[in-house]
């Protein structure tokens, strides 16, 4: 059984990398095609033409005004998927439609809705609204990973291995030795885990970039949204300045780092990360500097996550791993995720009566 939650928003892409040209990427399993409309809104269908299934994001596929003409054949369709001209008729086969997939442009990301369009609820997309804010400063990117998005989810639940696999960037013996929180509200369906450092060393992941030196007081607040969006709301100041009584934090640094989670198919995963900051707004060395920094910390995870599936893969049925206090969010995410997949059988099983 899959263990993807289906009827689900996921982030296809950022809107930067949609255009008036053809882009095409699996989610979930199902190869998308997309483009920018000359009007400039984002369409999603199936990247397959339903002639002889050849990609029509595969050359010499093209787009002409606002419709896709296949490579092979010259099968063509509309925005919407329809198709409009087949060649040697006139007539066009009433089943010839490509599957559309609800879209929305939201927070410089755009989502797509993977599962029953009629249960496409766009309120139910999460928000990131720091990535497109004129109040803080964005760098992102997106890595391949060759392993399963739950064990990317558990990775960032528990971010206890920043002391040793991230050790010279944004580890410290703190982030470790620190004990954490777990909430769960199960009626907005968000997992949170926190940690406050009230003493520790300064990172060089956030000495270079907020010119603090010395030891700092530092908070990590987790709040995940299954399946896709994880956001870290991690607050740098030196020690013992804490928020004002009013909730105002003048004298502190602010970076909100957010995971957009994709799974590709069973096996690999869209690692899309981006890190905003409210401070040198305009520094193009410190966007530099975050960008790099947190591109190696990512590539990190991705070549650990990379091995930690192979041996997921090779070992016998049956094996039981050890869990502690520090996997209390990845669990209860874990829970939340199958509870997602189980209502996407039972609605399936429903609908199919």
């Amino acid at each position: 059984m899959s263990m993807i939650p289906r009827d689900q928003w996921y982030v296809a892409a950022y809107g930067r990398e949609i255009g008036h040209d053809l882009f095409s990427r699996t989610i979930c399993g199902e190869p998308i095609l997309f483009w920018r409309t000359e009007a400039g809104e984002v369409t999603a269908m199936s990247d397959r033409c339903v002639h002889r299934r050849f990609p029509l994001s595969q050359a010499p596929s093209r787009l002409i005004d606002d419709q896709v003409v296949c490579g092979y054949h010259g099968f063509t369709y509309g925005a919407d998927g329809r198709c409009v001209a087949v060649p040697g008729q006139t007539r066009v086969p009433r089943t010839a439609r490509l599957r559309s997939y609800p879209v929305v442009e939201q927070d410089s990301f755009i989502w797509v809705w993977i599962g029953d369009p009629s249960r496409a609820d766009s309120t139910r997309i999460p928000r990131a609204p720091w990535l497109d804010s004129p109040d803080y400063t964005t760098v992102s990117g997106m890595e391949p990973l060759r392993a399963r998005f739950g064990l990317l989810v558990d990775n960032l639940l528990d971010l206890s291995h920043e002391t040793y696999l991230h050790g010279g960037y944004i580890g410290t013996p703190e982030v470790a030795n620190t004990p954490m929180t777990t909430e769960v509200d199960e009626e907005a369906g968000i997992v949170y885990v926190s940690r406050h450092m009230d003493d520790a060393e300064c990172p060089p992941f956030y000495a270079r970039s907020t010119g603090l030196s010395g030891r700092i007081t530092r908070w990590q607040d987790i709040e995940y949204t299954p399946p896709c969006l994880y956001k870290l709301h991690s607050r740098i100041a030196p020690v013992g300045v804490l928020p004002n009584a009013d909730g105002t934090d003048p004298d502190a640094f602010h970076v909100e780092v957010v995971y957009a989670i994709t799974p590709e198919t069973e096996h690999s995963t869209h690692d899309f990360w981006a890190v905003a900051r409210d401070f040198a707004l305009d520094d193009e060395s410190v966007s530099d500097f975050l960008a790099q920094q947190n591109r190696t910390v990512v590539l990190q995870d991705v070549a650990a996550l990379d091995v930690l599936e192979q041996v997921i893969a090779a070992e016998p049925a049956g094996y039981q791993e050890l869990s502690i206090n520090i996997d209390t969010g990845g669990l209860a995410a874990r829970r939340m995720l199958a509870r997602q997949v189980e209502q996407n059988v039972n609605g399936a099983a429903v609908a199919g009566r």
